[in-house]
């Protein structure tokens, strides 16, 4: 699978998670809300770094949020930091195991994740 399949993959799967806020609505107070919300603003801008920033607080001031721990591991995956976003899946499915929409993002991280193994290996082999 090339790079460019898998981000447009992605790309469409980004949209489940633009809609957690409203699956977790009472995630907590106007406040941490305001930190998701404003998180997702920074990443639908392309400002991955400052959504990192956002559910990252999110997380150290409602570490029970699974909106805030997969939004965070969507980002982490969109910036290559694959054993974090792991771990936020993890956090996030722990919180909220029957959620779909972390489910499903968990899969597809998986199947980036295989593909990214399968480009590396090609490029490896082209190289000897």
């Amino acid at each position: 699978m090339k790079v460019t399949t898998m981000h447009k993959k992605f790309t469409f799967y980004l949209l489940a998670f633009f809609f957690l806020p409203l699956v977790f609505s009472s995630c907590g107070s106007t406040l941490q809300s305001n930190q998701i919300q404003f998180g997702i603003t920074a990443a639908q801008r392309g400002l991955w770094d400052e959504a990192i920033f956002r559910w990252k607080k999110e997380v150290r001031s409602n570490p029970d949020s699974a909106a805030a721990h997969n939004n965070l591991a969507v980002a982490y995956e969109l910036k290559g930091h694959w054993d974090e976003a792991k771990k936020e899946y993890e956090a996030a499915l722990k919180l909220s195991p029957d959620n779909s929409y972390i489910k499903t993002n968990f899969e597809n991280f998986k199947k980036n994740l295989e593909a990214r193994g399968e480009d590396e290996t090609k490029k490896k082999n082209e190289k000897k």
